[in-house]
């Protein structure tokens, strides 16, 4: 189990040590600090808290244990007193605190604990735990089966393609009895750490199996709030992207209904376009033909008496054409000369006599006279 553990420690430490590497940790600390203030003091009191460390330590025959605050008297108690009443007063020490924010380290005296000061390569960083427990048989006149042992980074020159490191290690002697009997007065531990001029040095020996298992429901709380604030963003955009979509839809279904209307106005205008053109087509023919009844009035008033018309045509170019009976047919084209509404009487083919009526039968072309347009129009308003 504590080898299981120590595998995974190990790809979560280098995680660890990447992230505070990076700057996102200082991004995020100034972020939220600019955003606690818009949360509610009741809501911000729940979702805020930290680590509240107590620190406790063999004192003579019995144990002490003091709080975070620098004027805080320690609580003490002994050995002799029953397990129950122990337990009691330790965990009457951290009353005031939130269980999820109570941390608790075991602090050593600095002669049980055996510390060195190594250099070591910087591919070693990635994997500093692991490559500090080769170098204990090395370093140390223990083997690495018979201690418990803790490495952190120093700062400090330590040479050209290296850095310091500090190797800690307790004999697993030494330091199973004390974590023993503190578990039996159900005290959680969540380090072993050196005291030294009464602060802690900031190394954990406890080994990973040791440990106090935690649930850090604040953490989930505020990782689920984080999430549905997520969710809520892309919600929002997609609601967004939503509505734009609604109303695109809108446009589109608005404009194809005015496309129609402006199609069909189209074509009406081109109706009366064409409407307007055939009218105006046909008002310059008419214009531009000749006048039926003027021409049958001329011919009607000039023709004698004893004349009459069996068939009479007028074609649009102005031509006439018009057959009948008369005494004497050629006297017509005398008769026709000076016509107003016609000009250039002339007979076609030859006058026959009818047998019946006794008189000529005739057939004339003459060319209708056709006014202007400006004349017609006069004409037509009279």
């Amino acid at each position: 189990m504590t080898s299981m553990q120590d595998a995974l420690a190990q790809p979560l430490e280098r995680m660890r040590r990447a992230w505070q590497g990076s700057p996102l940790p200082a991004f995020f600390s100034w972020w939220g600090g600019e955003l606690r203030w818009l949360v509610p003091p009741r809501a911000r009191s729940l979702l805020e808290g930290g680590a509240t460390w107590f620190v406790i330590q063999r004192d003579g025959d019995g144990w002490s244990m003091r709080g975070p605050a620098a004027d805080a008297l320690p609580v003490r108690v002994s050995d002799d007193a029953p397990d129950d009443e122990q337990a009691s007063a330790l965990k009457a020490a951290m009353n005031g605190v939130e269980p999820v924010d109570r941390y608790v380290a075991l602090c050593l005296p600095p002669t049980d604990v055996l510390r060195r000061r190594l250099h070591l390569p910087l591919v070693a960083r990635s994997n500093l735990r692991q490559v500090a427990s080769y170098d204990i048989d090395r370093q140390t006149p223990f083997s690495s089966a018979d201690v418990y042992f803790g490495v952190r980074e120093l700062t400090g020159p330590a040479g050209e393609g290296r850095f310091p490191v500090e190797l800690a290690v307790v004999p697993r002697g030494r330091l199973d009895p004390l974590l023993d009997r503190l578990q039996a007065l159900g005290v959680p531990l969540d380090r072993v750490d050196v005291i030294e001029g009464g602060q802690r040095v900031g190394i954990d020996v406890l080994p990973p199996g040791r440990a106090t298992r935690r649930v850090n429901m604040r953490g989930r709380i505020n990782l689920a709030l984080a999430v549905g604030a997520v969710v809520l963003v892309f919600a929002c955009m997609g609601a967004w992207l939503h509505n734009r979509e609604a109303a695109l839809d809108a446009m589109r279904e608005q404009v194809e209904s005015m496309r129609g209307d402006a199609q069909a106005v189209a074509a009406l205008r081109q109706r009366l376009t064409d409407s307007a053109g055939a009218s105006g087509f046909l008002a310059q023919r008419k214009a531009e033909s000749p006048a039926v009844l003027p021409v049958l009035n001329e011919l009607t008033h000039r023709l004698p008496d004893d004349t009459w018309l069996e068939r009479f045509t007028l074609s649009t170019t102005g031509q006439i054409g018009f057959q009948g009976q008369s005494p004497q047919a050629a006297r017509l084209i005398d008769t026709l000369k000076g016509a107003t509404q016609l000009g250039d009487p002339s007979f076609q083919g030859t006058i026959q006599t009818d047998p019946t009526s006794g008189k000529e039968r005739f057939y004339m072309q003459a060319k209708a006279h056709v006014a202007k347009p400006e004349v017609a129009r006069a004409n037509e308003t009279h």
